[in-house]
Protein backbone atom coordinates (compact mmCIF):
# COMPACT_ATOMS: atom_id res chain seq x y z
CA UNK A 1 0.00 0.00 0.00
CA UNK A 2 1.37 3.17 -1.01
CA UNK A 3 1.97 5.68 1.78
CA UNK A 4 1.00 9.25 2.53
CA UNK A 5 3.91 11.18 0.52
CA UNK A 6 3.37 9.14 -2.29
CA UNK A 7 -0.49 9.15 -2.37
CA UNK A 8 -0.56 13.13 -2.15
CA UNK A 9 2.38 13.22 -4.94
CA UNK A 10 -0.06 11.02 -7.11
CA UNK A 11 -2.79 13.90 -6.24
CA UNK A 12 -0.58 16.41 -7.27
CA UNK A 13 0.13 14.63 -10.68
CA UNK A 14 -3.20 14.19 -11.15
CA UNK A 15 -4.41 17.70 -10.00
CA UNK A 16 -1.85 19.53 -12.72
CA UNK A 17 -2.94 16.92 -15.01
CA UNK A 18 -6.88 17.66 -14.80
CA UNK A 19 -5.86 21.01 -14.57
CA UNK A 20 -4.80 21.87 -17.68
CA UNK A 21 -6.71 19.91 -19.76
CA UNK A 22 -9.90 21.83 -18.55
CA UNK A 23 -8.05 24.80 -18.85
CA UNK A 24 -7.59 24.40 -21.70
CA UNK A 25 -10.69 23.18 -23.06
CA UNK A 26 -12.56 26.75 -21.13
CA UNK A 27 -9.70 28.84 -22.76
CA UNK A 28 -11.44 27.38 -26.29
CA UNK A 29 -14.73 27.46 -25.36
CA UNK A 30 -14.56 31.57 -24.22
CA UNK A 31 -12.40 31.89 -27.44
CA UNK A 32 -14.32 29.87 -29.71
CA UNK A 33 -18.34 31.11 -28.45
CA UNK A 34 -18.09 34.60 -30.39
CA UNK A 35 -16.86 33.53 -33.35
CA UNK A 36 -19.36 30.30 -33.27
CA UNK A 37 -22.42 32.66 -32.40
CA UNK A 38 -21.02 35.17 -34.96
CA UNK A 39 -20.82 32.58 -38.04
CA UNK A 40 -24.19 31.19 -37.14
CA UNK A 41 -25.56 34.66 -37.06
CA UNK A 42 -23.67 36.06 -40.05
CA UNK A 43 -22.46 39.15 -37.63
CA UNK A 44 -18.47 38.57 -37.43
CA UNK A 45 -16.99 41.91 -36.11
CA UNK A 46 -14.21 43.42 -37.85
CA UNK A 47 -11.53 41.41 -36.38
CA UNK A 48 -8.53 44.69 -37.08
CA UNK A 49 -10.87 46.42 -34.90
CA UNK A 50 -10.74 43.90 -32.40
CA UNK A 51 -7.22 43.65 -32.37
CA UNK A 52 -6.95 47.51 -31.64
CA UNK A 53 -9.49 47.26 -28.77
CA UNK A 54 -7.63 44.25 -27.28
CA UNK A 55 -4.14 45.95 -27.52
CA UNK A 56 -5.71 49.12 -25.58
CA UNK A 57 -6.99 47.11 -22.39
CA UNK A 58 -5.27 43.96 -23.34
CA UNK A 59 -2.23 45.35 -21.95
CA UNK A 60 -3.20 46.39 -18.52
CA UNK A 61 -5.39 43.07 -18.00
CA UNK A 62 -2.72 40.48 -18.97
CA UNK A 63 -0.10 42.86 -16.52
CA UNK A 64 -3.11 42.14 -14.12
CA UNK A 65 -3.55 38.55 -14.55
CA UNK A 66 0.18 37.96 -13.89
CA UNK A 67 0.26 39.70 -10.57
CA UNK A 68 -3.37 37.69 -9.44
CA UNK A 69 -1.63 34.73 -10.38
CA UNK A 70 1.75 35.48 -8.63
CA UNK A 71 -0.19 37.08 -5.62
CA UNK A 72 -2.97 34.09 -5.29
CA UNK A 73 -1.35 30.64 -6.58
CA UNK A 74 0.65 30.57 -3.47
CA UNK A 75 -2.32 31.04 -1.03
CA UNK A 76 -4.37 28.74 -2.89
CA UNK A 77 -1.87 26.20 -3.91
CA UNK A 78 -2.54 24.41 -7.04
CA UNK A 79 -6.12 22.81 -7.24
CA UNK A 80 -7.57 25.77 -5.91
CA UNK A 81 -5.90 28.32 -8.11
CA UNK A 82 -7.48 26.02 -11.28
CA UNK A 83 -10.70 25.46 -10.00
CA UNK A 84 -10.59 29.71 -9.11
CA UNK A 85 -8.85 31.22 -12.28
CA UNK A 86 -11.17 28.89 -14.42
CA UNK A 87 -14.64 29.39 -12.08
CA UNK A 88 -13.80 33.18 -12.10
CA UNK A 89 -14.62 35.83 -9.28
CA UNK A 90 -11.87 34.84 -7.12
CA UNK A 91 -11.50 38.76 -5.31
CA UNK A 92 -15.57 38.16 -4.40
CA UNK A 93 -15.59 34.78 -3.32
CA UNK A 94 -13.07 31.77 -3.85
CA UNK A 95 -10.58 34.12 -1.83
CA UNK A 96 -12.39 34.52 1.03
CA UNK A 97 -14.03 31.07 1.30
CA UNK A 98 -10.44 29.38 0.74
CA UNK A 99 -8.77 31.89 3.70
CA UNK A 100 -11.68 31.58 6.04
CA UNK A 101 -11.50 27.49 5.81
CA UNK A 102 -7.29 27.98 6.19
CA UNK A 103 -8.34 29.75 9.02
CA UNK A 104 -11.01 27.27 10.67
CA UNK A 105 -8.80 24.33 10.17
CA UNK A 106 -5.41 25.64 11.03
CA UNK A 107 -3.25 24.99 8.29
CA UNK A 108 -0.80 26.98 6.92
CA UNK A 109 -0.08 28.29 3.33
CA UNK A 110 2.62 26.00 1.32
CA UNK A 111 1.41 22.94 2.76
CA UNK A 112 -0.28 20.51 1.61
CA UNK A 113 -3.10 19.73 4.18
CA UNK A 114 -3.75 23.55 2.96
CA UNK A 115 -3.62 22.47 -0.85
CA UNK A 116 -6.47 19.79 -0.20
CA UNK A 117 -8.26 22.48 2.43
CA UNK A 118 -8.02 25.07 -0.22
CA UNK A 119 -9.58 22.95 -3.29
CA UNK A 120 -11.97 21.48 -1.04
CA UNK A 121 -13.31 25.32 -0.13
CA UNK A 122 -13.17 26.53 -3.49
CA UNK A 123 -14.61 23.41 -5.25
CA UNK A 124 -17.79 23.79 -2.65
CA UNK A 125 -18.08 27.42 -3.36
CA UNK A 126 -18.15 26.96 -7.19
CA UNK A 127 -20.99 24.54 -6.57
CA UNK A 128 -23.03 26.97 -4.43
CA UNK A 129 -22.66 29.81 -6.59
CA UNK A 130 -23.88 27.24 -9.23
CA UNK A 131 -27.26 26.39 -7.27
CA UNK A 132 -27.73 29.68 -6.38
CA UNK A 133 -27.17 31.30 -9.57
CA UNK A 134 -29.73 28.94 -10.53
CA UNK A 135 -32.09 29.93 -8.14
CA UNK A 136 -31.82 33.28 -8.86
CA UNK A 137 -32.57 32.62 -12.44
CA UNK A 138 -36.06 30.82 -11.99
CA UNK A 139 -37.07 32.88 -9.28
CA UNK A 140 -36.16 36.05 -10.79
CA UNK A 141 -39.70 36.79 -12.52
CA UNK A 142 -41.63 36.74 -9.18
CA UNK A 143 -38.82 38.50 -6.92
CA UNK A 144 -38.23 41.21 -9.46
CA UNK A 145 -41.09 43.81 -7.68
CA UNK A 146 -38.81 43.12 -4.68
CA UNK A 147 -35.91 43.41 -6.03
CA UNK A 148 -36.20 46.60 -7.69
CA UNK A 149 -37.90 48.46 -4.73
CA UNK A 150 -36.87 51.82 -3.99
CA UNK A 151 -36.80 50.95 -0.11
CA UNK A 152 -34.00 48.14 -0.88
CA UNK A 153 -32.26 50.41 -3.67
CA UNK A 154 -30.08 51.64 -0.79
CA UNK A 155 -28.86 48.27 0.50
CA UNK A 156 -27.53 46.55 -3.07
CA UNK A 157 -25.84 49.93 -3.80
CA UNK A 158 -23.93 49.12 -0.62
CA UNK A 159 -23.62 45.43 -1.05
CA UNK A 160 -20.11 45.37 -2.50
CA UNK A 161 -18.14 48.01 0.67
CA UNK A 162 -20.21 46.14 3.13
CA UNK A 163 -18.73 42.93 2.08
CA UNK A 164 -15.12 44.16 1.58
CA UNK A 165 -15.21 45.82 4.53
CA UNK A 166 -15.85 42.87 6.36
CA UNK A 167 -13.56 40.36 4.69
CA UNK A 168 -11.00 43.68 5.22
CA UNK A 169 -11.42 44.43 8.82
CA UNK A 170 -11.09 40.37 9.72
CA UNK A 171 -7.35 40.74 8.58
CA UNK A 172 -6.65 44.40 9.12
CA UNK A 173 -7.05 43.25 13.09
CA UNK A 174 -4.79 41.16 12.86
CA UNK A 175 -2.26 43.78 12.69
CA UNK A 176 -3.86 47.30 12.31
CA UNK A 177 -0.24 49.33 12.28
CA UNK A 178 0.99 47.30 9.33
CA UNK A 179 -2.91 47.45 7.67
CA UNK A 180 -3.70 51.31 8.26
CA UNK A 181 -0.15 52.89 6.32
CA UNK A 182 -1.02 51.20 3.15
CA UNK A 183 -5.05 51.76 3.79
CA UNK A 184 -4.44 55.55 4.05
CA UNK A 185 -1.75 55.77 1.40
CA UNK A 186 -4.18 53.85 -1.22
CA UNK A 187 -7.05 55.86 0.22
CA UNK A 188 -5.44 59.30 -0.57
CA UNK A 189 -3.85 58.43 -3.86
CA UNK A 190 -7.76 57.05 -4.73
CA UNK A 191 -8.95 60.46 -3.81
CA UNK A 192 -6.85 62.68 -5.30
CA UNK A 193 -6.58 60.65 -8.34
CA UNK A 194 -9.90 59.14 -8.73
CA UNK A 195 -9.28 57.98 -12.20
CA UNK A 196 -7.33 54.88 -10.88
CA UNK A 197 -10.45 53.33 -9.21
CA UNK A 198 -10.50 51.93 -12.98
CA UNK A 199 -6.75 49.47 -12.16
CA UNK A 200 -7.64 48.49 -8.80
CA UNK A 201 -6.11 45.30 -9.97
CA UNK A 202 -2.79 47.20 -11.00
CA UNK A 203 -2.54 48.77 -7.77
CA UNK A 204 -2.19 45.81 -5.54
CA UNK A 205 1.60 45.84 -6.53
CA UNK A 206 2.31 49.50 -4.70
CA UNK A 207 -0.54 48.78 -2.20
CA UNK A 208 1.58 45.02 -1.58
CA UNK A 209 5.14 46.55 -1.76
CA UNK A 210 3.79 49.22 0.91
CA UNK A 211 2.55 46.15 3.05
CA UNK A 212 5.51 44.26 2.89
CA UNK A 213 8.43 46.90 3.19
CA UNK A 214 6.68 47.83 6.68
CA UNK A 215 6.45 44.53 7.35
CA UNK A 216 9.77 43.38 6.86
CA UNK A 217 10.66 46.89 8.86
CA UNK A 218 8.69 45.75 11.75
CA UNK A 219 10.21 42.16 11.56
CA UNK A 220 13.52 44.13 11.81
CA UNK A 221 13.05 46.26 14.64
CA UNK A 222 11.96 43.12 16.81
CA UNK A 223 15.12 41.40 15.29
CA UNK A 224 17.18 43.86 16.72
CA UNK A 225 15.31 44.03 19.77
CA UNK A 226 15.46 40.38 20.11
CA UNK A 227 11.64 39.57 19.97
CA UNK A 228 11.76 37.23 16.96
Amino acid sequence: MENREQALERYMKNTHRLGRAVSMVTLMLLLGAPFMIGALLGAMPDLGAVARGFVSVGLVWTVSSVVEFLVYTPMLGAGGSYLAFITGNLINMKIPCAMNAKDIVGTKSGTRENEIISTLSIATSSLVTILVLAAGVLLLTPLRPVLQSPRLAPAFANVVPALFGAMGYKYYRQNLRLAAVPLVIMSILFILAPGLTSSTSLMIIPSGAIAIGLAWLIYRKHQKEGRV
